[in-house]
């Protein structure tokens, strides 16, 4: 079975309906066996400001995920990430933690992510047009 990593946009995207079809398909089966997603992503959700609906949906979404915290193997794929690509440290601890759990990682920011070894990303949104690329 693939496991799947969460970035924040993509959480983004799903809680305002931005997805359709084939995409929202993937995202709710990936949703309905618990979505993963790094500390980083929980703490960029919770500091979004909302009205108090909006934050509750976040927060319950944030419970019911794995949560995946920053460990020594995350640090050190994050280091070699930062020392070979010009990337911020929320990313490549994201991206890392993609590596270290062996997951694809679910993003509309494919851009940022381009280039790192190892790292398998998905863009849900290009979902027709592609699968996982490396």
């Amino acid at each position: 079975m693939v496991r799947y990593l969460f970035d924040t946009n993509v959480i983004s995207d799903y809680l305002s309906e931005s997805f359709g079809g084939e995409e929202l398909q993937l995202l709710e089966n990936i949703i309905d066996q618990v979505p993963n997603m790094s500390i980083i992503t929980k703490i960029e959700l919770l500091c979004w400001r909302h009205d108090s609906r909006v934050e509750k949906i976040i927060r319950n979404f944030a419970k019911d995920s794995e949560v995946i915290n920053i460990n020594d193997k995350i640090v050190e794929l994050c280091v070699q990430i930062r020392k070979n690509k010009k990337i911020k440290t929320p990313d490549a601890i994201i991206a890392a933690t993609a590596i270290a759990t062996n997951s694809v990682l679910l993003t509309n920011n494919e851009k940022d992510f381009h280039g790192i070894k190892r790292l398998k990303v998905l863009n849900p949104h290009k979902l027709r047009k592609t699968k996982a690329k490396t």
